[in-house]
């Protein structure tokens, strides 16, 4: 393990982020992973990172050398992703993951594949216009009526719901048949799932509140 943190943990990828995006997730976190070439981003926010971690082939000589040696964590297999690298050499309560989509469909697909993949790492992802996590077993959110809510399974998943406009209860989900997206909330939700393979998908603007749901729900899934 290379990061192990008591409090969430900031790791940012190499896609666009924002100033702004920064500051919302540094408000949690006193602790900055970049995943190969996000360094770029940390450091151009005035943030040294405490880590780098990927395969090398994205950051810069220049932000390479300016970064102290015991901090760069270089990991050549080409089978995973960096944002994979990252999250699995992560050892916190919460990973707040910003970069890692937007741009390029192929690689926000690929960052939801590893969500799934490794549900025993709890992570957020902040994009500019929604947030994304992996659902827990249980989860408590106090929406406002009206907020959509969009439930996407990445594989065989059951679940129940209080507080949405469109229950799930009895519905079997896969990305192949039924799927949840679209839902709205009409006040507070709280959802329950049989296994780690549902997506939940939120507008931005909830990211502070999910950020605490995340954090006081106990216990996580396990491997």
């Amino acid at each position: 393990m290379i990061v192990r943190h008591s409090e969430p943990v900031l790791l940012v990828g190499g896609g666009v982020v924002t100033p702004a995006q920064l500051r919302r997730a540094q408000s949690f976190c006193d602790v900055a992973v970049a995943a190969d070439g996000g360094a770029e981003a940390l450091m151009s926010g005035d943030i040294m990172p405490d880590a780098v971690i990927g395969d090398f082939d994205s950051i810069s000589d220049t932000a390479r050398a300016a970064i102290p040696q015991d901090r760069l964590h270089a990991i050549a297999e080409q089978d995973s992703t960096d944002f994979d690298k990252c999250l699995r050499n992560i050892d916190a309560p919460l990973v707040i993951g910003l970069g890692f989509g937007g741009a390029r469909l192929d690689h926000e697909l690929a960052a939801f594949n590893t969500l799934v993949r490794r549900p025993e790492r709890r992570c957020l992802l902040l994009g500019q216009d929604n947030i994304a996590f992996l659902a827990p077993p249980a989860l408590h959110l106090p929406l406002e009526a009206g907020t959509p809510v969009s439930l996407f399974p990445m594989a065989a998943v059951e679940g129940v719901s209080d507080g949405l406009h469109w229950p799930i209860a009895g519905l079997n989900f896969t990305p192949d048949g039924q799927i949840g997206t679209s839902n709205m909330a009409t006040g507070d939700v709280s959802l329950n799932f049989t296994t780690p393979k549902m997506l939940l998908l939120l507008p931005q603007t909830c990211f502070e509140l999910a950020v605490r749901a995340l954090q006081d729900t106990r216990p996580s899934w396990s491997r």
